[in-house]
């Protein structure tokens, strides 16, 4: 499988599409996003989304997870999985230079020991944690036996492409400045900013600690404004459907 094509400016970002989640509670359904970044030798997977088992029944992995009490995987099909996905930007996982978790949640880590030829990027604070995080009591994984690279201060992995330490959601969540030379640039936030809302109404009360997610997210607002970057979130329902997605391009 061939390299896929370098942007003319020498950073792409694409964003996978993992499906779809309906949140019992308010009844919204949310995007289940990855990224895909290349910046010059690098080629860097952001986040993996749910388990495999979702894809083949949900409502029983749910079960078992616990997570049917939250909610229900609405969407993920035979073109939404990690490998279709990849593939739709001609990406093998044996291409993945670097493995970057936003923080171990169960629709983040569902893939993470499909890489072990990828250096594993993640939080200092969220590696500390003896298993990821997943969900609720859940600690059905384990940490993969490869290379990593934790992270305790923002830093730059690829040119154009900064780890940005937001706490708060979980111990050790990141989430990303991309830059290209021209001047363009996004902020993935993750789940620092979940959706919009959380600034005004929410308040991020269901955060790891509420406070630090304030902060992280007023922090992410500011960057992206004073950087004339685009701001998208981790789980917007009204952004997520005019996203592009996999394998256009954002940048």
């Amino acid at each position: 499988m061939s390299q896929p094509p370098v942007a003319p400016d020498g950073v792409a970002l694409t964003i996978l599409d993992l499906g779809l989640f309906e949140v019992h509670e308010d009844g919204r359904v949310i995007g289940i996003p990855a990224y895909l970044i290349r910046s010059g030798a690098a080629l860097l997977l952001v986040d993996t989304g749910f388990p495999a088992a979702y894809a083949l029944d949900p409502v029983a992995a749910g079960r078992i997870d616990g997570l049917d009490a939250f909610g229900v995987v609405r969407a993920l099909d035979a073109t939404q999985t990690l490998a279709a996905q990849l593939a739709r930007c001609s990406v093998s996982p044996a291409m993945i230079t670097h493995l970057v978790l936003t923080h171990s949640h169960i629709d983040h880590v569902g893939g993470l020991h499909q890489f072990p030829g990828a250096t594993l990027v993640l939080g200092r604070a969220e590696r500390a944690a003896p298993r990821p995080l997943y969900w609720g009591e859940r600690r059905p994984l384990a940490w993969p036996d490869q290379p990593q690279r934790l992270i305790d201060a923002d830093a730059q992995i690829a040119p154009g492409v900064t780890l940005l330490r937001t706490p708060g959601h979980t111990p050790g969540h990141l989430s990303l400045l991309v830059e290209s030379p021209d001047g363009r640039a996004v902020v993935l936030a993750a789940d620092a900013i979940s959706r919009p809302q959380e600034l005004s109404e929410d308040r991020f009360a269901g955060a790891w600690d509420p406070a630090l997610a304030r902060a992280s997210a007023h922090r992410l607002v500011a960057l992206a404004a004073g950087r004339g970057a685009r701001l998208i979130y981790g789980h917007d329902p009204a952004q997520w459907p005019a996203l592009p997605k996999a394998p256009e391009r954002v940048l």
